[in-house]
């Protein structure tokens, strides 16, 4: 892989880049404009970093140029720019396939110094005319850049992520003043609004005072929605009336230290609530399933129980236990998804009680140890029911066969090849091991080959251990995982 080739920056000259960057669509699409970060590079030029492109008109660059080297006859007045660390306008036009572009330098400061240069370029040729069509759009894109050269923006606390997506210029703007009165809304933005319940003249109101009193008594307010209503700081709210939902954000513009003003973003997400409310209603009907599946799987084992207390005979009482060890299991498994979201569970939990569980069961007259080693990592739903059932067996199997008339260890080890996508298993004893090398036809073997094929896609095999140590190890290896 190619070496990038910036000139080497501190961690926190970096932080501030990638603050930049994540926040700066909002200038290209005031603008309309297409946003390139140069910086200097180690053969004493510059190259490109980063580059956005407008959502509200049309681009310069077609292609990707991040990573290009800027052209020799244009770095003298980038230069100038790290220099001086003022914004220039480059006096001449140039020429971009079919295109005349205008450019504006501005200086991207940190730490008392300029370690970039922020590149404006417009396509002069299809400028079209802006959403709202006042003007006033351009005019807080050059605040924005005055406060880049200044070192005013990015914030340091800026809401880059919300919870339905950040608000963008096209979703519907307003202007406030330093008192918080609304002085430019994009129709956009007066529709958002609008659709809250709010029918005044938003120009010349103080939009705190407009929407407050919308809310209703005993809703739940969001405790920056004040804030934010009046462009007091760089922060994220919601506003919820009556279903309609609005996500609100807040940019304050910043002019020699002083705020004269702030930008309102708006989007409306009231759909996506509603389907994400939709989303939380399935899920909880998943986990509520999960849960009486649960509760009836130990209803039955309990019946089981019940049913083998009863029997004198001891092939039946032995046939009933093991049936209930085994839906014991499966109940598990659903108990653990009863609490996600998503049909996986972590399946490193839920075996560790397993574990637990099979050695108190098969282990009446002698002590035996179990050990966990590794991790299973998340599983789906179908491939925990099988391998939780698998694993018992081989454990169970391990205690009562292998350390049937002894004290032991029974290890278990778990872990993910190369690739990720093979789990390996293996369940090793100190027991007696394999007579014969022969492997038993009984029900519990059968369960775990028919499972490992059809159920895990994957095969099983079993071995005595390399003497001098005794004992059997079972290999289990498993892809549809």
């Amino acid at each position: 892989m190619r070496e990038p080739p910036f000139q080497e920056l501190s961690a926190d000259a970096v932080e501030q880049l990638y603050r930049l960057v994540s926040d700066w669509q909002i200038i290209s699409d005031l603008s309309q404009a297409d946003l390139l970060l140069w910086l200097p590079n180690r053969y004493d030029g510059m190259s490109c970093a980063a580059h956005c492109r407008p959502a509200t008109g049309p681009t310069v660059h077609l292609d990707d140029v991040i990573g290009l080297n800027l052209p020799a006859t244009r770095l003298s007045l980038l230069e100038q720019v790290l220099i001086k660390g003022e914004i220039i306008e480059n006096p001449v036009h140039r020429w971009t396939g079919m295109n005349t572009v205008s450019e504006v330098l501005v200086p991207v400061p940190f730490d008392g110094r300029n370690i970039g240069v922020l590149a404006i370029e417009t396509n002069l040729a299809f400028q079209v005319g802006e959403i709202g069509g006042e003007g006033w759009f351009k005019a807080v894109s050059r605040t924005l850049l005055k406060m880049v050269a200044a070192g005013d923006f990015p914030f340091e606390v800026t809401p880059t992520t919300g919870k339905h997506g950040n608000p963008r210029v096209a979703d519907g703007a307003l202007m406030l003043d330093g008192e918080g009165v609304v002085e430019h809304c994009s129709p956009n933005g007066i529709s958002a609004f609008k659709r809250l319940g709010f029918y005044n003249q938003l120009y010349g109101e103080k939009l705190s005072d407009s929407v407050l009193p919308l809310l209703e008594k005993g809703s739940v307010i969001d405790e920056d929605l004040s804030t934010v209503l009046r462009g007091r700081s760089s922060a994220l709210a919601e506003i919820d009336v009556r279903g309609v939902d609005l996500t609100v954000r807040s940019l304050p513009l910043v002019e020699e230290g002083e705020r004269i003003g702030a930008l309102l973003l708006c989007r409306d997400v009231t759909e996506k609530r509603h389907r994400e409310k939709e989303l939380l209603s399935k899920d909880a009907t998943i986990r509520e399933v999960h849960h009486r599946v649960k509760n009836n799987l130990q209803t039955v084992s309990a019946l089981l129980r019940l049913q083998a207390r009863r029997s004198d005979n001891s092939v039946v009482q032995e046939a009933l236990s093991q049936a209930e060890r085994r839906i014991s299991i499966i109940a598990m498994v659903h108990e653990a998804l009863s609490h996600t979201v998503d049909e996986t569970v972590s399946f490193d939990d839920t075996f560790r009680r397993l574990l637990a569980l099979v050695a108190t069961a098969a282990s009446s007259d002698h002590f035996v140890e179990t050990r966990f080693v590794g991790s299973f990592g998340t599983l789906g739903a179908d491939a925990a029911s099988a391998l939780g059932l698998v694993l018992t067996e081989l454990v169970t199997n391990a205690i009562e066969h292998g350390l049937e008339d002894r004290d032991g260890v029974v290890e278990v080890e778990a872990h993910r090849d190369d690739t990720n996508e093979t789990l390996v298993v293996t369940v090793t004893d100190d027991g007696h091991g394999l007579t014969g090398n022969s492997v038993g036809s009984g029900l519990g073997t059968q369960i775990v080959q028919t499972l490992v094929k059809t159920e895990l896609v994957g095969t099983v095999q079993w071995e005595n251990r390399e003497p001098p140590a005794t004992g059997t190890i079972v290999r289990l290896t498993a892809t549809k995982l």
